[in-house]
């Protein structure tokens, strides 16, 4: 299969799960996953075969774990298992993610550890690569005894159960696998404890928050080299002097990007001298110390998820060379809550910065530009109530960021008694994304219109061609007109990573890979 991308369990890198996310490429799992495999699932058929009571193989659940199943009731126990679980509630997960729920689980099931059929996991490829979604709510879990209900309904799909999305059409499992000649799953001893056991929802959440902030940083820094010459500020506080006696590593890092992108910069050359203003306000003067902070806060996030995605944290654990099963704690999602909590302040930050620097365009006192960025202010309001969108969102985010960890509610009659609330946590992060992009997207407009009015003073050619990029999609506000749209456009600019693009090599090698 052209492009496909060969898992080799526990190896996933954060590029494979970006190409997952973005880009739908196939999966494979490496052939010599299987030995591994098969091992575990031969051992938990040995320990039904002795009947020795084993949590989740042959005894019920959670608080119930202390009853008994008999062999012959034991398909209709994981069965159970999964229509009892499938409880989620509100919207649909979108393809994008459930693609990183899926990978990471068939990943982590292949590492040898959960006692599952290879035909099992061979199925969830099949899925996977025929393009068919399971329907999974986003509501209902709590990030402990791990992503319960959310990954029933995605097990409910191997079964010919519930629902699927494939291109977009919601239809019925089973006339989905019918059409693809898949073959539904019965579920074997344990096999779905250890599909509905583990993190992966939590994750591929908090990876796809990840992924937007990465963009957003992009988009921000950006944007907000261009308010710098917007508002004719001064390039002296990127000086890399600065920063080195500092030793923060991403200010140094991000502090070298805005001294790129402002490079040759006729707008600046022209205050070089004569400018009776001594510093910036911080919303332009300390960028590189408020987004380098952001962007080691990605940084630390990206390392967590990326141990996470490579996890196995299903329980119990199945040793096949001892031929032993452990009931541990894996599926506890607290690493994955602390990172998407991180995320939130790092979105939440993103935005509240470019917001400060609309503001600050706006404001001809500051600015030196014409009130609102528009002329004949008065009979046109010009950006006047795009800046208070960007305040609205701006002010949701500072919400939005409290941290969700730090919440938990016992569950299942007090036997687990503690949990991450890790599933709202990543979540919560699209919404975030959302709100930043729409605020650098107004930032953008703005300090597009106020570099406009500097004429025939130029931008620097890197800042030049990512205005020309914009223009392409939005005319100069001349006056009042539909402004939404325009907002719009800039929007899906930030958030396709379109932005940038014109200037992708200033980035490269600035997230882990």
């Amino acid at each position: 299969m052209k492009n496909t991308l060969t898992l080799n369990p526990g190896q996933l890198t954060l590029a494979d799960l970006r190409k997952i996310w973005r880009d739908a490429v196939p999966l494979a799992l490496n052939a010599s996953a299987y030995e591994a495999i098969n091992a575990s699932a031969a051992t938990i058929h040995k320990i039904v075969e002795r009947g020795a009571p084993a949590y989740g193989i042959n005894t019920g659940f959670g608080k119930l774990a202390k009853t008994h199943i008999p062999n012959d009731q034991l398909e209709e126990l994981q069965r159970n298992l999964i229509l009892s679980h499938s409880v989620g509630s509100g919207e649909l997960i979108t393809d994008e993610v459930v693609r990183l729920i899926l990978a990471m689980k068939i990943g982590s099931l292949s590492r040898g550890y959960s006692g599952i059929r290879a035909s099992v996991i061979d199925t969830m490829i099949a899925l996977y690569n025929r393009g068919i979604m399971p329907c999974i709510p986003s509501k209902g879990s709590v990030g402990a005894s791990g992503d319960l209900a959310p990954l029933s309904h995605m097990t409910l799909a191997l079964m010919g159960e519930g629902d699927v999305r494939v291109d977009g059409r919601i239809m019925s499992a089973k006339d989905a696998l019918a059409a693809a000649r898949i073959e539904p799953v019965t579920l074997a001893a344990k096999e779905g404890l250890a599909l509905i056991n583990g993190t992966q929802v939590s994750t591929a959440f908090a990876l796809h928050g990840l992924f937007l902030a990465e963009r957003m940083l992009e988009a921000a820094t950006v944007s907000g080299a261009l308010s710098v010459d917007a508002a004719k500020g001064s390039d002296a506080p990127f000086d890399p002097r600065v920063h080195a006696v500092r030793g923060q590593p991403g200010q140094i890092a991000v502090a070298k990007i805005y001294r790129q992108l402002l490079s040759g910069s006729e707008i600046r050359r022209s205050h070089l001298e004569n400018d009776e203003r001594v510093q910036d306000p911080y919303s332009l003067r300390c960028q590189p110390q408020v987004m380098g902070a952001c962007l080691d806060l990605i940084g630390n996030a990206a390392r967590t998820l990326l141990i996470e995605a490579n996890a196995v944290t299903d329980n119990p654990l199945v040793y096949a060379d001892e031929g032993d099963v452990i009931s541990g704690g894996n599926f506890h999602a607290e690493p994955v809550a602390f990172a998407a909590d991180s995320l939130a302040l790092a979105l939440a930050e993103i935005g509240a910065l470019s917001e400060r620097r609309i503001a600050l365009l706006i404001d001809s006192t500051l600015s030196g530009l014409p009130p609102f960025l528009v002329a004949s202010s008065g009979l046109n309001s010009g950006f006047m109530i795009a800046h208070v969108t960007a305040a609205a969102l701006a002010s949701e985010n500072k919400s939005l960021a409290h941290p969700a960890s730090v919440d938990s509610l016992p569950t299942s009659a007090n036997q687990e008694d503690h949990v991450s609330m890790a599933t709202f946590a990543g979540r919560r992060l699209h919404e975030m994304a959302q709100n930043t992009a729409t605020i650098v997207g107004i930032e953008l407009l703005a300090a597009a219109q106020g570099v406009d009015f500097h004429r025939p003073l130029a931008t620097s050619p890197m800042l030049a061609q990512v205005h020309q990029r914009l223009r392409q999609r939005v005319a100069f506000y001349d006056k009042d007109r539909l402004f939404a749209p325009d907002i719009e456009a800039a929007k899906q600019l930030v958030l396709h990573g379109g932005l940038s693009a014109t200037c992708q090599d200033l980035f490269a090698g600035l997230y882990s890979t």
